[in-house]
């Protein structure tokens, strides 16, 4: 085994990285890469998944990122260079947690949350980095690549939107009844208001007062 010196780790992270070019082109073939894992990933998802709601989510989204890797395609064209992955760590690492996750769970219903977990955790990565892409694109001049990044940063934000809503709804489905009801109690302390009797002393106090300048006349 090769022991770790600060010279080889330096070298890891800046090899071949020299420039925003570099940089640039390591993040596309990282997500190339990413891409095409995810696909791979998606079908074990979509058997493992037993809300209809969320399985349909899924089959949909294996269709999106076939797209979204034709996509990344025709950029590479533009740049003139070869479709190549970079391996990338982070989302093999992404994409083992959620398979050891669901090797461990027991229950339909705890087994849909999970894969929503796992799901966004995945599409929370490709946002950042499609953001990133687009921020590169941009200062390097190449804003003939920004339509496919941002194609896919729309797909993989409506995915990730999507199971916001499926989370939200397993945890209070009936979140979207309190809204109605807030009008009508509002209603009901205004009406309250209106019809609260007036008080008696005032009158009581107004004929006091009368009686008091009578007297003075009199006198």
């Amino acid at each position: 085994m090769v022991p770790l010196t600060k010279e080889s780790v330096v070298g890891f992270f800046t090899k071949d990285i020299k420039s925003l070019d570099d940089l640039f082109m390591h993040g596309l073939q990282d997500l190339y890469y990413a891409e095409k894992q995810i696909m791979k990933a998606l079908p074990d998802m979509i058997e493992k998944a037993t809300n209809a709601q969320l399985k349909a989510g899924f089959e949909k989204h294996l269709a999106e990122t076939e797209g979204q890797i034709e996509r990344l395609r025709q950029v590479f064209e533009l740049l003139d260079a070869d479709p190549k992955g970079d391996k990338c760590p982070a989302i093999e690492g992404i994409l083992k947690e959620g398979k050891e996750l669901m090797s461990e769970i027991e229950g339909d219903d705890v087994m849909d949350v999970g894969l929503i977990a796992a799901a966004q955790a995945v599409e929370h990565y490709e946002i950042t980095r499609y953001g990133a892409l687009i921020a590169w694109a941009t200062e390097l001049g190449r804003t003939d690549c920004v339509p496919a990044f941002k194609a896919n940063l729309a797909e993989e934000n409506a995915t990730d939107q999507t199971l916001t809503a499926m989370a939200e709804r397993r945890i209070n489905p009936k979140a979207q009844e309190k809204p109605a009801e807030k009008p009508a109690k509002s209603q009901a302390k205004s009406t309250a208001r209106r019809s609260k009797p007036k008080s008696p002393a005032r009158p009581a106090a107004k004929a006091k007062r009368n009686g008091t300048k009578k007297a003075r006349r009199r006198a």
